[in-house]
């Protein structure tokens, strides 16, 4: 479905989104709401399969069906975010195959339209003051103007998977198996929640902890380290662990700004990330990053460091 002929390259600071539509009944009147999801976490888009029922599931998810010998769970977005579907209104009803985390899931849409190619630092944090009449705020990740001044949304699809509980973090290691290293780490992720993950696997390890939430904040904090450090910062701060898709700039775009500067060229960034699909492995590399995880289980977390660390003689 997607063109790879014209695929993003790494550290352009650019992603590609799935345009979406929902319709809304709302005081006798039907409202298009557009939406996007990265392509980066799109499988595949299909038409309405035949759904077997789920006894006993919740009211959102209208049933499973058989892909290609894998059985997936089918999530009505609608129902989900809680907006009144129109009961007479012509729709182009497809399931959006997504997979994060290592896990496949489907999503019903109203209309897929088209992919879209949008910078991240035309992308803004989704904030809503109290009132503004948007009753899925916490699904939204992030919005961006488009033509017509309309707004996108960018939808949070992952909280579905925390939602139906398919999806924990692995937080479990021995104690015993953790390194203690001495020095700094810098952390982005404009999730509060995917820090403290990370934060306090750093933590354990004896590491102070610096955090940003975007790649620009990232740039930033780098800047005061050195100031602070000066050129014994490589020494210093042992590691970067940062998000991929982050408003403002992205974790890709952020890594190649890192390793073009001579300040920062020995310092190891690893990525974090709930993105797994093989690509965005691909592209970490090219934008200079170490390593590449997948969101989150502490024992491969612990790997992964400790071993690009030892690549650096970090340890």
């Amino acid at each position: 479905m997607f063109d790879s002929d014209n695929v993003l390259k790494a550290g352009s600071n650019e992603m590609e989104l799935v345009d979406f539509r929902l319709f809304k009944s709302e005081k006798g009147k039907v409202y298009e709401g557009i939406y996007g999801v990265n392509v980066s976490k799109v499988r595949e888009i299909i038409k309405m399969p035949k759904l077997t029922e789920l006894p006993g599931a919740p009211k959102y998810i209208d049933g499973i069906f058989d892909l290609r010998g894998v059985v997936i769970p089918v999530i009505n977005l609608a129902k989900w975010m809680n907006i009144k579907e129109p009961k007479k209104y012509k729709k182009s009803p497809r399931i959006i195959i997504t997979e994060f985390n290592n896990i496949l899931i489907g999503f019903i849409v109203h209309e897929a339209k088209r992919i879209r190619r949008i910078s991240w630092s035309d992308i803004e944090p989704a904030t809503f003051s109290a009132g503004a009449g948007v009753s899925d705020k916490s699904k939204i990740t992030g919005v961006t103007k488009i033509e017509n001044d309309e707004v996108l949304l960018i939808l949070d699809l992952e909280s579905v998977v925390e939602d139906l509980g398919i999806y924990q973090p692995n937080i479990k290691i021995d104690d015993e198996d953790i390194k203690k290293v001495e020095g700094t780490a810098l952390i982005l992720d404009d999730s509060s929640i995917a820090r403290k993950l990370v934060k306090d696997a750093l933590t354990k390890m004896g590491l102070r902890v610096v955090e940003a939430k975007d790649g620009v904040d990232g740039l930033n904090k780098l800047n005061e380290l050195y100031n602070k450090y000066g050129e014994n910062l490589q020494n210093e701060l042992k590691i970067i662990i940062s998000d991929v898709e982050m408003p403002q700039m992205d974790g890709f775009h952020f890594a190649s700004k890192v390793k073009n500067d001579k300040r920062f060229t020995g310092i190891p960034i690893i990525f974090n990330s709930s993105i797994s699909d093989h690509f965005s492995e691909l592209r970490g590399k090219d934008a200079g990053g170490d390593g590449y995880l997948t969101k989150f289980d502490a024992s491969k977390f612990y790997k992964e460091v400790y071993s690009v660390l030892e690549n650096y003689e970090k340890v």
